[in-house]
């Protein structure tokens, strides 16, 4: 603060605090924190709505007894709702201060899960117009030749990254799906037996033919596909983080298959050496199949799916262990009422601790294929445990597999709604 007295006094809907001004610069709440750099009273009533220079008191138009409770979690760093008050209003009050969702003890956090999820509200944050000030900031200052370089780059980028970004992006992003569509069927049709033509028997479904129907198909496709990954990796930002997002390796990994089979096809030929290698054909041809992942580009669905597993991989593992012990330990029994306890008329398909596994894993999951089943009532007994084990311990994790998913939707959400409101509003310019 280059201004004003030592004491500097926050009014919060008439209820008034002192602070020193050096506890200014490092107060835990970033709106408060932020007067001890305004040089000016104009960049000061920027952070509050009023500024009194002869008291050097700052007012803020802002709940009094939400920010009495904010002011506890500076005091003991525990943060909890006021009491008879809307959580989403709490929530806003939480922002407009500085303070995330994450701040809030873990009882509030599923409440405001809860509410959220009950009708959709999203605060915008101060982030996102301090980065769009930025980048205006940044436009200014460049040439005009790199001015217009830079916005054509950035609308390639996002026609491309962003499907709901434009009606042109629109338009990419369905074309892109069909593509996926069709190389899905020729993939699944490809394995039919009605499918193999009579001019090659034996390594027809191995190489990739451009004058049978099926090989120019595939072979446009994966031309799309290998424009459409070119494109993306010029008009991109930083190319090293491009390289390392996981749908772009899935992309990878999905075209290099075809170009490792048809290198193989010119160099070998139709002998036996690619007879031999029909195997390694075979499961190159089969990576197509991640070319379903890239319809997560375009689904906010799938995006919110993979989103949620990987903010939930605790919760997952945590899952995992849950099956793996009741595994072991319903296993070893199963092993022993069914076959250890009688060697010579005992059930033969629980001979072994994997092989009981298996059935406590179905089980578990009540799957029940049926392909094995206790035939001793001891055995039947530990079965009906089994079951009802498996239903409370998957039970377990849901919850919070199930909020997560919904603060990943209303997020995902809201990007993709923000996004699409920013480029109507530039069209419209």
């Amino acid at each position: 603060m280059k201004f004003g007295k030592s004491v500097c006094i926050i009014n919060v809907g008439g209820t008034k605090y002192a602070f020193p001004k050096d506890v200014i610069k490092d107060f835990p709440l970033r709106r408060v924190s932020r007067l001890h750099s305004c040089a000016s009273e104009r960049e000061v009533l920027e952070v509050c709505d009023d500024y009194d220079r002869e008291s050097n008191e700052f007012f803020f138009d802002r709940h009094s007894e939400a920010f009495g409770f904010i002011m506890l979690y500076v005091k003991y760093g525990k943060l909890r709702f006021v009491p008879h008050m809307c959580e989403l209003s709490f929530y806003n009050e939480m922002i407009y201060w500085g303070l995330e969702s994450s701040h809030l003890e873990f009882c509030c956090q599923r409440r405001l899960d809860d509410r959220m999820s009950e009708t959709y509200t999203h605060f915008p944050e101060a982030d996102h117009k301090t980065d769009e000030q930025f980048m205006a900031t940044d436009e200014v200052s460049r040439p005009a030749d790199a001015k217009w370089d830079s916005k054509w780059l950035e609308r390639m980028r996002r026609t491309f990254e962003e499907p709901t970004s434009s009606l042109a992006a629109q338009i990419l992003a369905s074309v892109s799906v069909i593509f996926v569509i069709v190389s899905m069927i020729m993939l699944c049709a490809s394995t039919l037996p009605d499918w193999k033509t009579a001019e090659s028997n034996i390594v027809e479904e191995n190489r990739y033919s451009l004058e049978h129907p099926s090989g120019i198909i595939e072979a446009v496709c994966i031309g799309w596909f290998t424009a459409e990954c070119i494109v993306r990796f010029i008009v991109s930002r930083d190319k090293c983080e491009f390289v390392r997002r996981p749908l772009n390796i899935i992309d990878l990994l999905a075209i290099t298959p075809y170009y490792i089979s048809v290198t193989m096809t010119v160099l070998t030929g139709e002998n036996s050496q690619l007879q031999r290698a029909g195997v390694t054909l075979r499961v190159l041809r089969m990576m197509r199949i991640f070319w379903v992942i890239k319809l997560a580009r375009h689904f906010l669905g799938l995006q919110t799916l993979g989103l949620t597993l990987r903010r939930c991989y605790r919760e997952m593992v945590m899952l995992l262990v849950f099956i793996c012990v009741a595994m072991a330990i319903f296993g070893a029994l199963a092993q022993l009422l069914e076959h250890g306890l009688d060697l010579q008329s005992g059930n033969d398909e629980y001979a072994s601790i994997p092989a009981a596994c298996w059935w406590v894993i179905i089980s578990m999951t009540t799957v029940g294929y049926g392909d094995m089943y206790p035939i001793t009532v001891p055995g039947r007994v530990l079965g009906g445990l089994c079951v009802v084990s498996g239903i409370v311990l998957l039970a377990l994790p849901i919850t919070f597999i199930y909020h997560s998913f919904v603060q990943c939707y209303h997020e995902l959400k809201f990007r993709s709604a923000r996004c699409t409101r920013s480029f109507s509003a530039e069209f419209l310019n």
